[in-house]
């Protein structure tokens, strides 16, 4: 009897401590391929071990894009291959008129020659219409271009996807081209495709908040009538392409009015920033040190791989703090 893979035994022992988490957090906590987990956990849950595998999705999303797709493939479809015969004027039997003898069916040898003088020039020999005459088909017009499927779904897993989107004057045109903000909460990971086409997790790990005592134990003071939190992510780089960026420039907090509240610039020692860039394939985690008023009601945390980048924003609720 073979004993356990040392791989299953590992991939169980994450999803026993997480308890309930997504597969990509599960493969970002273990550096494994999403695919890789994905198959492992439907085959584990198939041997009895009390695991539940489930899917979530945007559900218009997800009708967007399979219209999307059929439209491309009814748009792309291969036209009838037959033979085309087109109309001609000799492509089929001529009526003969009355009064005159019918057409020849076809060359053939001239009569004895007269000896003597003609009487007059004889008419040109040729071969008539013998009937149906089939001529080669035409060429079928040249096809447009077909579409790269990435450009139809985007890259796998990305937002891209869901939503459909495709250059300006592509025959999807009419697809939704801003879909609603993904949410989540603390513990969350929102997965998102960066500008440069970066395969993005942004997960929210902690929030602290009031983080005043952070704040003076690193030697800094806080003004009367201000308050400091400090919020704890990581940023996973699920695909080629390298995240340029200090992955926390544009996480904001939101206030109950809707007014963001941008980062400070201060660090802490204990509670270490982001650096510069995140390498394909790798997690990098920081911690962002927010001042601001003390009567401030908090409701949320959003984050943009880019500035103003409505279709790339992701919003993490933190009312229940």
């Amino acid at each position: 009897m073979a004993g356990p893979d040392p791989v299953d035994v590992r991939l169980l022992s994450v999803v026993a401590e997480m308890g309930r988490a997504a597969i990509p957090d599960i493969a970002g906590r273990l550096n494994m391929d999403v695919r890789d987990v994905g198959a492992r956990l439907a085959a584990l849950s198939t041997t009895g071990l009390p695991i539940s595998i489930g899917v979530e999705c945007d559900q218009q999303g997800i009708r967007n894009a399979l219209a999307a797709a059929q439209a491309w493939a009814a748009q792309h479809a291969t036209p009838p291959s037959g033979p085309h015969y087109p109309a001609h004027p000799n492509s089929g039997g001529y009526p003969v008129p009355p009064g005159f003898p019918p057409a020849h069916s076809g060359g053939h040898p001239v009569p004895h020659p007269h000896s003597g003088p003609h009487s007059g020039p004889h008419p040109p020999q040729h071969s008539g219409p013998s009937g149906p005459q089939g001529f080669a088909p035409a060429p079928p017009p040249p096809r447009p271009p077909a579409q790269d499927p990435v450009a139809t779904w985007g890259p796998p897993g990305s937002a891209s996807w869901a939503r459909g989107d495709h250059a300006p004057g592509s025959q999807f045109a009419t697809s939704p081209a801003l879909p609603r903000p993904r949410t989540g909460r603390v513990g969350s990971a929102l997965e998102v495709v960066g500008a440069e086409g970066e395969q993005l997790s942004m997960k929210l790990v902690e929030v602290v908040d009031p983080a005043d005592f952070l704040f003076t134990a690193a030697g800094y003071e806080l003004k009367d009538g201000e308050r400091a939190v400090v919020v704890h992510t990581e940023l996973t780089n699920r695909g080629p392409i390298p995240f340029q960026a200090v992955p926390d420039a544009h996480l904001e907090l939101l206030a109950a009015d809707g007014s963001p509240v941008a980062g400070s610039t201060v660090a802490l020692s204990s509670r270490p920033p982001y650096r510069s860039g995140v390498a394909a394939g790798e997690t990098a985690g920081g911690h962002t040190v927010y001042v601001l008023p003390d009567g401030t009601e908090l409701t949320a945390l959003r984050w943009r791989p880019a500035p103003d980048d409505e279709r790339r924003t992701l919003n993490w609720d933190i009312t229940d703090l």
